[in-house]
């Protein structure tokens, strides 16, 4: 039996919304940056809305009503701005969007949790779910994560795109980029941005990266998010974990 379609915020009517429970409203969270020669500017984005809306097709049916979002295109991404296609609306800008569009939800929506694809978001959503949750509204946040995954652009976000969205990689123009550990970069990184340690912009090496990779790094990633969104257990800083009755596998 095929499972049920994840619920889209954007396909609804209002009168759906408003004959039915509250809903938890899950906002997948993207950019539009450089990811080298041979992924596409919204990689972020692309990933961040497969993850949530798998996750909410698993939890159709159960005890909270969760809705997919429109996802965010736009992120703080100011370290690509040495590539051209970046576009970045910066830290601020999406902090005050997201506090917006979080208060404006919250009229109608249980609660509100941002699924973040690209790491340069999180201290605006840190700083919006912060302020959210000293409003009393119900925010919280959480990102796709898999276990020892490379920076940008290299094996994991190619092996993701290779099992998610084949057409989306160029794999003639697939070649490693500066792959030093992100620890020992990130001070270039913040201060003269990626261009600076990386001339093609990849950080690692996707040559490397296979489609079953992707399957299995897609897998983990919605088994997370959904052993998350089971518990609904949120940390200081309004961070989804999974609780201690949810075990994650690999």
């Amino acid at each position: 039996m095929s499972r049920p379609e994840a619920p889209l915020l954007g396909r609804m009517r209002w009168t759906d919304l408003d004959e039915g429970p509250a809903p938890v409203l899950l906002v997948p969270l993207g950019s539009l940056e450089q990811h080298g020669p041979a992924l596409g500017l919204a990689t972020d984005a692309l990933i961040a809305a497969r993850v949530t809306r798998d996750a909410a097709r698993r939890l159709a049916g159960a005890e909270r009503h969760f809705l997919v979002a429109p996802t965010v295109p736009y992120g703080a991404s100011g370290e690509h701005e040495g590539f051209p296609g970046t576009v970045s609306i910066g830290t601020e800008a999406l902090r005050l969007l997201l506090v917006e569009l979080a208060r404006s939800a919250c009229h109608w929506a249980e609660g509100v949790v941002f699924v973040n694809g690209h790491g340069g978001n999180v201290d605006a959503i840190t700083g919006a779910v912060a302020q959210l949750r000293r409003e009393g509204r119900a925010a919280a946040w959480t990102t796709c994560q898999a276990r020892g995954s490379d920076a940008h652009a290299g094996r994991t976000e190619t092996a993701l795109l290779l099992a998610l969205d084949p057409g989306s990689v160029d794999s003639a123009r697939l070649a490693p980029g500066c792959t030093e550990a992100l620890t020992t970069l990130l001070p270039r990184l913040r201060a003269e941005g990626v261009r600076a340690v990386s001339a093609n912009g990849v950080l690692g090496d996707p040559t490397s990266a296979t489609v079953e990779a992707g399957r299995r790094l897609h897998a983990e990633m919605v088994q997370r998010l959904v052993a998350e969104l089971t518990e609904i257990d949120v940390d200081d800083r309004g961070r989804l974990r999974a609780g201690t009755h949810t075990k994650v596998q690999a």
